[in-house]
């Protein structure tokens, strides 16, 4: 049994405590809830009643961990949470819901899709780089977001799909909900893409009149149009094509309007009424297209999930003038 502490940084302000455990201990929201039941987690000195709990700056948390408790945590999702799109011998499509990791981090977690699809496929296990970890998978999806993956069954379509995410010729397309009124109707966002010296989070670097801010950051180009405008929000189909570790995110977040819901990349300043009444991130891939190893051009899409469609229902249009 070991205790960690933690001191909530002023980036980490507002984070929900689930949220924010699950990125910097890279446990599940089970365990999470195992660890408060169980009364092995304090914030500052007091057992937390709720794992939404929302963070202060400075906040203490106090973790007296214990093995066994990981071990007894009840999975949050079953193989029945993720939809199979479509099959065939070479990959598979799936939908996964948000909150679902794609893969395992550093232990096999009965949660993520790939440790269960590998359940239900088992040749999975003999495919990828890291067939223990990410068993057949090619590209992941942030926890939070939602949507289309492509899982190989073959090491043959596992290079093929590898050969297309590198020469950036997958083609994905993602719907996005961002706070604000974003007046172009198209833009790209160019910001490169690296990690925070000061949190766990990825961010982007404007270009100055100095120059970059700094050049550790790798380059990211992400494009975009507007679908549809509300009152404070707006609606857009994102492209990208060198798929950064939370590359919309960070993006919308430098061009000042943060994507609706994110418990990550989110302002102080802005209200988070609307984004807790959602509770979850408003990213979803629904668009995805690749070359089968037949040469041929395979499109899927995934239509918004039924909470991303009643949210968007109870917002206003854009007032217009007479």
């Amino acid at each position: 049994m070991t205790t960690k502490h933690i001191t909530v940084k002023p980036e980490d302000k507002g984070a929900r405590l689930d949220v924010f455990l699950t990125e910097k201990l890279k446990i599940s929201r089970s365990q999470i809830q195992k660890m408060i039941t169980a009364g092995q987690m304090t914030v500052n000195g007091i057992q937390p009643q709720k794992m939404g709990l929302t963070l202060k700056t400075s906040d203490k948390i106090t973790i007296t961990k214990d093995p066994e408790i990981a071990k007894d945590a009840k999975p949050e999702f079953t193989i029945k949470d993720i939809k199979i799109a479509a099959e065939t011998p070479d990959y598979i499509i799936v939908e996964k819901p948000t909150g679902m990791l794609t893969h395992s981090t550093t232990r096999d977690e009965p949660d993520s899709l790939a440790y269960l699809l590998a359940k239900k496929y088992p040749e999975l296990n003999k495919v990828g780089d890291n067939t223990k970890l990410r068993p057949g998978i090619v590209h992941r999806l942030d926890k939070e977001a939602s949507g289309l993956l492509i899982v190989a069954r073959t090491q043959s379509m596992f290079a093929n799909l590898k050969n297309q995410f590198q020469s950036r010729t997958i083609h994905k397309e993602y719907l996005a909900l961002a706070h604000g009124q974003i007046s172009r109707d198209e833009g790209k966002l160019s910001f490169r893409i690296g990690r925070s010296e000061t949190s766990d989070r990825m961010a982007a670097m404007p270009e100055t009149e100095k120059g970059l801010f700094s050049d550790t950051g790798k380059d990211a180009d992400t494009d975009f149009e507007v679908e549809k405008r509300f009152i404070n929000f707006t609606l857009v189909r994102v492209k990208i094509k060198t798929g950064r570790m939370h590359q919309i995110r960070a993006h919308f977040l430098a061009y000042n309007h943060p994507l609706c819901g994110d418990p990550l990349y989110f302002q102080r300043k802005r209200p988070n009424k609307t984004d807790k009444k959602l509770g979850r991130l408003f990213l979803h891939c629904a668009i995805l297209g690749f070359v089968d190893l037949n040469g041929e051009y395979k499109e899927f899409a995934s239509a918004l999930p039924k909470t991303l469609v009643d949210f968007m229902a109870g917002l206003k249009p854009p007032r217009t003038l007479k």
